[in-house]
């Protein structure tokens, strides 16, 4: 599998793990801790979420055009991590909220997640560009040393692979970090007596911010609640002091599981500086090849980089609408897992471990079938494969459809006011998570490693880092958007139908690209 691949390749993947588990703990805890820790609703915890995402990814736009002006990739991936490492400790710092600090608490947390976004921003694309050089210089290489129209083919084609491969190692870090958040906050729980339920912080919050507008049902649901998890500190004619010390233990066990994700920041900047010098400089390779360039080449060269852009900015556009779905797994899907699925013995963050380990299993085989394929002569080009992808983002769609509307489930906000027995009686079990994780990572595979593959086939050689930043800023867009799973979640008629919009977002996108298959494949060489 490793084979005839750049050295670099795995030491490169190995200090993207740190950035992909802080990722994965947010991914994991970040809207639920949004509503525990200030009682905020999915809809408003959902739009911070979305604009958090979205940053992460349009400054790298940012660390893109800066390393691309300096020259200096590796100076700043190392300050992005230093700078992440800096908003998780920030994060980790386990400030009680109250209603006397509620607002400067909240921007506090939003500039800790804005060092988080800057850093990776500077750090994510980057990294990204410097494994494409990686394959650039291997098949700049293959032809100084006159190898045959082949070979260099062949050569070409480890591109795919090789950013597969990437992608599964950096995803090693994605299936560690959804245990830990979990597991810190209920063992600082177990510490002070109590114990788990996902379902108490926002009937807490309901109860402290108005105890009067609350049903009998729900203070019923407050009651048993309260007592399974705070059996000695518990008593029923001080809820008030319940509810806010077991808010305040709850939310500082989740401010614990960032100190996990400055640990792996720490981690990957060791990888990344022990190994800094096997990395590829593009500045110095790229300086030789301005100046081998003629004014007659360079007008030559125009036309191509007019096509190769146009075509960049075609396949950016279908991509959006794949991470609009794809990233619901924090959004929507949280909130799913978190109300709707048997989570008794699971915390709701532990099913986004679901993803990465699926990613690690699944991509060998993969792997496998596309070079199955190739030596057969029927290979599938990477425009092909995002089409692919798109279809199969839709089936897990369909899928939740399928069995929202089976189940009767109505939307989020009647089903938490019903009584816990009712809604223990229509939960899910946990292989419709499963399922439709399986479904969501095959189609990633299809698109996101493959996807990194195409801008580093398709952007100019001197706009490395910019293009990895508009694919990044292409997935912005998407996540910028994100917060609309919540929301409709929580106000349409029925579950089925918020998942329905995903469905027909997914069929919509897949039939664009469909369309312009033939001539992505034209531009980057996959057809004659």
């Amino acid at each position: 599998m490793f084979k005839n691949h750049p050295k670099g390749l795995i030491p490169a993947a190995l200090s993207n793990m740190g950035e992909r588990f802080g990722y994965y703990i947010m991914n994991a805890v970040l809207l639920l801790f949004l509503c525990s820790k200030f009682g905020l609703d999915e809809g408003v915890a959902g739009v911070i979420y979305a604009v958090f995402y979205a940053g992460i990814y349009v400054l790298s736009l940012v660390g893109g055009f800066i390393a691309d002006r300096t020259q200096n990739y590796k100076s700043t991936i190392q300050w992005g991590l230093v700078i992440m490492a800096l908003g998780y400790v920030l994060l980790s710092i386990p400030v009680v909220h109250s209603a006397g600090n509620h607002m400067w608490l909240l921007v506090f947390t939003c500039v800790a997640l804005f060092l988080i976004a800057f850093g990776n921003g500077l750090f994510k694309g980057n990294l990204q560009a410097i494994v494409g050089q990686m394959y650039d210089n291997m098949e700049a290489d293959a032809v100084a040393q006159h190898k045959s129209a082949e070979e260099i083919k062949a050569i070409k084609e480890r591109r795919d692979s090789g950013f597969q491969i990437f992608y599964v190692f950096i995803n090693i870090g994605g299936l560690v970090a959804p245990f830990v958040a979990p597991l810190l906050r209920q063992w600082w729980l177990g510490v002070k007596g109590m114990v788990y339920d996902a379902g108490l912080p926002a009937l807490c919050h309901q109860y402290l911010n108005d105890a009067a507008k609350m049903g009998a049902e729900q203070m019923t649901n407050l009651n048993a609640l309260m007592e399974k998890a705070n059996p000695a500190g518990f008593s029923a004619g001080d809820m008030g002091a319940a509810c806010n010390n077991y808010l305040e233990v709850f939310n500082t066990g989740v401010h614990y599981s960032f100190i996990a994700s400055v640990v792996a920041m720490f981690i990957s900047l060791v990888i990344f500086m022990a190994f800094k010098k096997i990395f590829p400089t593009p500045a110095k390779k790229e300086a030789a090849a301005v100046e081998e360039y003629t004014p007659e080449e360079k007008r030559a060269m125009a036309k191509e980089i007019k096509q190769r852009m146009a075509a960049l900015f075609a396949v950016l556009g279908v991509c959006v609408f794949f991470w609009l779905s794809f990233h619901q797994n924090g959004q929507s899907l949280s909130v799913f897992a978190r109300d709707y699925v048997i989570t008794d013995s699971i915390a709701p963050e532990i099913w986004q471990a679901v993803n990465p380990f699926f990613v690690i299993v699944l991509t060998p085989i993969i792997m496998w079938i596309f070079a199955s394929l190739a030596k057969a002569g029927k290979a599938i080009s990477t425009p092909r494969k995002i089409v692919i992808g798109m279809g199969i983002t839709g089936l897990a769609y369909l899928f939740l459809v399928l069995v929202s509307m089976s189940a009767g489930y109505p939307n989020g906000e009647d089903f938490r006011a019903l009584g816990i027995e009712q809604q223990a009686a229509m939960k899910s079990q946990w292989w419709v998570l499963i399922a439709t994780y399986f479904f969501l990572t095959v189609a990633e595979l299809f698109i996101s490693p493959l996807g990194l593959s195409f801008v580093s086939k398709i952007a100019p050689k001197h706009l490395q880092g910019i293009c990895q930043g508009l694919w990044l800023g292409a997935t912005a867009l998407g996540n910028l958007f994100i917060w609309i799973g919540p929301v409709m979640l929580n106000k349409m008629p029925s579950l089925w139908m918020c998942w329905a919009v995903f469905l027909v977002i997914c069929l919509v996108a897949m039939g664009v690209m469909w369309g312009m298959v033939s001539w992505l494949e034209r531009v980057t060489g996959e057809k004659e």
